[in-house]
């Protein structure tokens, strides 16, 4: 395959990423509504630890599991703050 193929196939996957980003976004806010009615609080460093443990679980490379952790800290880091954001609504 050529760079452009390449970067073509890339340009795909993150179209998928960001679908997938968004459903993952959408489920943070309906679980944000849920702890706000059990009033919960939004960070659960016990389901933080859970995550990370099964993505390394998970983890079959490239990525190192360090990579993906720090990848998923961001995820998890942005889900939290719009759950925050939906909540003062």
């Amino acid at each position: 395959m050529s760079i452009d193929d390449w970067r073509e196939k890339i340009d795909e996957i993150d179209q998928k990423l960001v679908e997938l980003l968004n459903e993952r976004s959408r489920c943070a806010i309906e679980i944000g509504r849920l702890k706000r009615a059990l009033n919960m609080r939004v960070y659960d460093p016990q389901r933080e630890r859970e995550v990370f443990r099964r993505v390394r679980e998970e983890n079959n490379g490239p990525l190192d599991n360090e990579s993906l952790q720090r990848l998923f800290e961001r995820v998890i880091d942005e889900c939290r703050r719009i759950e925050r954001k939906e909540a003062g609504k």
